[in-house]
């Protein structure tokens, strides 16, 4: 029989891992979305003894709507709006970058291991998820230098959190509220980005962050 978490939970580490390895801005944005609509619909399945009620069905789709769609749409539009359609010249090289994640994924595996934690059943493995996404979200915003590769590192990191969240909660619907209010400054967050990036793009021509010290009083 399938487990479905754990499916889910693979399949987030494998957008992780691309995401790592991926060139093209348009390609990582998509990995976002999917990777956002896995995050999402993570509970459901981790606490797949409890049956929803109407107020957490609308939290599940309000989720899945703003990470996997409205989220996605503006770094969408961010992308076109700058035309730049690759990472040309990251920090850390993309070979180097997936090999950092495949480190994460056994260092995260190791601490979960090491700290003995009485956690339910598939609640290891999705700390181990969590904490694998965020440590490589965290990385993807110090090895790239266009400031869209940053933003999406910065939703990847906001992801391994919800999922750390996830993973230490025995209930789904004690992180109700705090997810809410951290998804309307997530929301808000990528909206400012959006218009520092346009800014960025027209006072010089690209959006790489290293050209900000450029700047002077």
């Amino acid at each position: 029989m399938i487990n479905f978490a754990d499916f889910i939970l693979v399949l987030i580490l494998l957008s992780v891992l691309l995401s790592l390895g991926s060139t093209r801005l348009m390609a990582l944005v998509k990995i976002m979305a999917l990777q956002g609509v896995m995050v999402s619909v993570t509970p459901l399945f981790l606490n797949s003894h409890e049956i929803p009620d109407g107020g957490a069905a609308l939290f599940y789709l309000v989720m899945i709507f703003i990470k996997g769609a409205l989220i996605p749409v503006l770094l969408y539009w961010a992308v076109k709006r700058v035309s730049i359609k690759r990472e040309i010249e990251p920090i850390v090289g993309y070979h180097a970058s997936i090999v950092t994640g495949l480190a994460v994924l056994l260092g995260s595996v190791f601490i979960v291991n090491s700290l003995h934690l009485s956690l339910p059943e598939g609640r290891s493995f999705a700390l181990i998820t969590a904490n694998s996404t965020l440590a490589a979200g965290f990385f993807l915003m110090m090895a790239r230098r266009k400031a869209i590769t940053q933003v999406i590192g910065y939703l990847m990191l906001e992801n391994g959190i919800y999922l750390i969240g996830t993973a230490l909660t025995k209930r789904s619907h004690t992180i109700y509220i705090v997810e809410f209010g951290v998804l309307l400054d997530l929301l808000v967050g990528v909206m400012i980005m959006g218009i520092i990036l346009n800014n960025i793009n027209t006072a010089f021509d690209d959006i790489d962050t290293t050209l900000l010290g450029q700047l002077k009083d």
